[in-house]
């Protein structure tokens, strides 16, 4: 996955933030808060949780994380007193606030040309492209649904070599495949119903047939 945001961009792939051409010196640990953080966003991650995640079964003082935050700010260039990445949330932990785009300027396509990927919505087809794809009454969003049950950012489906995965994003009222409530990230599959307000949406796993390149069939994973 490669994303956008601000000057740089963040590479899941070969582990790695850039700025222009330039990988910039970035530590393992800061770097996987870097992405524990935008793997999350926009909810804020505690304390706890990074925690946790960063450095599990092992026991380390408060300051470890607050140092490797200050070392993810001093990489990023961020003023801890005005920041517009790492965003502190007093009391609880912290949170990526800048904007994400996917970035396909370098580093080849996220998934095979072959595979496609869209949302039944009624008569809708909605194409999703490799990375990640909002659903929300944001009017940017990718499925932009205007209902008032729904939030702005209500979730997402990120798309990359190894499918297509849905996360709510803190919203209201909850995101659902099928009738379960999903409390974490879940992978989908071909014609799973995605769930979000009054809106039922239908993925569909396509791809390019082998006799010929102009022709698009249904993939079988029946």
């Amino acid at each position: 996955m490669r994303l956008r945001f601000g000057d740089f961009v963040f590479d899941s792939d070969t582990r790695e933030v850039i700025r222009g051409d330039e990988p910039l010196a970035i530590s393992p640990k800061a770097f996987a808060l870097l992405a524990l953080l935008i793997e999350s966003r926009p909810k804020a991650v505690s304390k706890e949780d990074l925690h946790h995640r960063l450095w599990p079964d092992t026991h380390v003082s408060d300051q470890s994380l607050g140092n490797l935050v200050v070392e993810l700010r001093a990489v990023l260039g961020e003023n801890a007193r005005n920041p517009k990445i790492i965003r502190t949330v007093a009391r609880f932990g912290y949170a990526f606030a800048a904007r994400a785009t996917t970035d396909r300027s370098g580093g080849g396509e996220l998934v095979a040309s072959s595979v496609y990927y869209r949302l039944v919505w009624g008569r809708r087809e909605i194409s999703l492209e490799p990375g990640d794809n909002l659903i929300g009454r944001d009017p940017e969003a990718v499925v932009w649904i205007d209902d008032e049950s729904v939030s702005r950012r209500h979730a997402r489906i990120s798309i990359d070599d190894g499918g297509a995965t849905i996360q709510d994003l803190g919203s209201k009222n909850g995101t659902a495949v099928g009738d379960k409530r999903i409390r974490a990230p879940v992978r989908l599959s071909h014609r799973d119903v995605v769930r979000v307000g009054p809106a039922s949406l239908t993925l569909r796993i396509l791809k390019r047939t082998a006799s010929t390149r102009s022709t698009i069939k249904e993939h079988r994973f029946r």
